[in-house]
């Protein structure tokens, strides 16, 4: 979805791999995988399709009508580096970095080819597309406004520049809105003269925007995941933020639930209080989780080192257990008076619990072995007293 450097991934990564808990993942678990050629930045599905934006190696088409054992179909090579991917109407829309916006004709998934494109004078990071229009963030060029209506020849309406760097755009009726620094609401209603109406100033910069009913929902580097209300577009406010997650890139909202890909892994927060955004599951694991797109209850994460990863989540109250990189799953919870003294027990929100009492908890049986195997699995437990 947008440009961050691998090399600096994979080092944060590598610091949190060493200080991570033993619990793998909450109402999370991964079902299937496929490894992309280069560097997986940007995901989109649509139908049994996921669209892969893979940095060096162009567009990716991968079939994911069996979720747990996607397999590629087809390919479309692309002069720049593929970052973010948005899909309508049988085209693909690839935000190509130094190469601009690139338009690939997807109505033969197995032979993807390109019809297109616009040369946007800056870095395009990001895409979207509402009817027959692509917006493009394109860097420090700002938002660009390209009518694909015919895809052979996409010819640029207008466009806004704006102090610093845009790294990724959502529409939502006649808005675009951005994010770099702040998030900034941009009239769309003539597309030749878009104009900014409004902004809420970040505590980061931030890669990654949804946008659901009058809400927008980004993740600022560092500071977790921000709720904005845009009800009026003019005053854009936050009204709620869960500042524990770090390094958040890619960002995905579905009904009551925001998906998050952090660097080292997917997060789902429930965001049916806006005010109070609450953590409920994860799936924690090293290294490079850069944007995410869900289906239902399946959750495509475009990772820059395990390409596509394809996660399934179960809501609150299921476990996991890993055993030789299969998930195994067990729903029933366990009915006890008591829990064993000096057990290590959590709540649905992952939170540790010192004492508990009556009502449903998570406690972690500690696993055989030396302390590099993976060790302690997750037990549902009904405590009734």
């Amino acid at each position: 979805m947008k440009y961050t450097s691998l090399l600096l991934v994979i080092s944060l990564a590598l610091l949190l791999v060493g200080v991570a808990p033993a619990q793998d993942s909450l109402n999370v678990r991964l079902v299937g995988t496929y490894d992309t050629p280069g560097s997986a930045s940007g995901v989109a599905v649509a139908g049994s399709y996921a669209y892969v934006a893979d940095e060096t190696t162009g567009l990716r088409v991968v079939s994911v009508a069996d979720p747990a054992h996607p397999a590629e179909v087809g390919h479309c090579d692309t002069p720049g580096e593929a970052l973010d991917v948005a899909v309508a109407g049988g085209y693909a829309y690839v935000a190509d970095y130094d190469a601009g916006l690139r338009v690939i004709d997807v109505s033969d998934p197995a032979n993807p080819q390109e019809r297109g494109y616009f040369d946007t004078p800056g870095h395009a990071l990001g895409v979207a597309v509402a009817d027959s229009l692509a917006f493009v963030a394109d860097g420090d060029s700002g938002l660009r406004v390209v009518d694909v209506s015919d895809p052979a020849n996409p010819v640029e309406l207008g466009y806004y520049v704006m102090p610093g760097e845009i790294y990724c755009v959502a529409v939502a009726g006649s808005y675009a809105y951005v994010v770099g620094d702040s998030l900034r609401a941009i009239s769309v209603t003539d597309p030749a003269h878009p104009v900014e109406v409004g902004q809420c100033a970040l505590p980061h910069t931030a890669e990654g925007v949804a946008v659901v009913g009058s809400y927008a929902y980004t993740c600022p580097i560092a500071s977790g995941l921000r709720v904005v209300s845009v009800a009026d577009p003019a005053n854009p406010v936050e009204v709620g933020n869960l500042p524990s997650l770090d390094e958040a890139y890619g960002i995905a909202v579905v009904g009551v639930y925001a998906y998050v890909a952090v660097g080292s892994g997917v997060w789902v927060i429930s965001v049916a209080d806006p005010a109070n955004p609450a953590e409920v599951g994860y799936h924690r694991y090293p290294f490079g989780a850069h944007d995410v797109a869900v289906v239902g209850d399946i959750i495509y994460v475009a990772d820059l080192v395990y390409g596509l990863e394809v996660f399934q989540f179960y809501g609150a109250g299921v476990e996991e257990t890993m055993n030789n990189g299969r998930a195994t799953m067990n729903v029933r919870p366990t009915v006890v008076g008591s829990l064993p003294e000096g057990a290590t027990v959590f709540d649905a929100m992952g939170r540790r619990v010192l004492n508990p009492r009556s009502g449903i908890v998570f406690v972690r049986d500690e696993g055989q072995g030396t302390k590099d195997q993976a060790s302690g699995r997750m037990r549902k437990v009904i405590v009734q007293r």
